[in-house]
């Protein structure tokens, strides 16, 4: 799992247990693998990838694959795992352990994809 988690430019990795802790739990009620496709990042990955300056990544966040799974029974199961930061993708979903609870889309396609489906 550390490899999934790890910067991809530098293979930095931060272990913050809250957020581990809600992922195992999503894994737990989803039954099924995820695929992250962005975990940690450092300062210089983050910046080169266009990441907000104070993106949870530069913690630890997770960009789950939606391929395989029902959008929002995943979204649904995040919840309940105690995630609070939500980014609604077309491909992806965006979690992470943010202390104010936070929700948003990546541009008008992924708000029409997500916004009929969430309460």
């Amino acid at each position: 799992m550390p490899s999934e988690l790890a910067c991809p430019c530098c293979g930095e990795v931060c272990f913050w247990p809250p957020a581990l802790d809600s992922l195992e739990a999503l894994r737990r009620r989803l039954g099924a693998a995820l695929r992250i496709t962005s975990g940690h990042r450092c300062a210089l990955h983050n910046a080169r990838v266009g990441g907000a300056p104070l993106s949870q990544h530069k913690r630890l966040a997770f960009d789950i694959a939606l391929a395989g799974h029902d959008r929002v029974h995943l979204a649904a199961a995040a919840r309940a795992a105690g995630f609070t930061g939500f980014g609604f993708g077309q491909t992806f979903l965006h979690l992470d352990r943010r202390a104010r609870p936070a929700r948003w889309f990546y541009g008008n396609r992924s708000k029409a994809l997500w916004t009929s489906h969430l309460s």
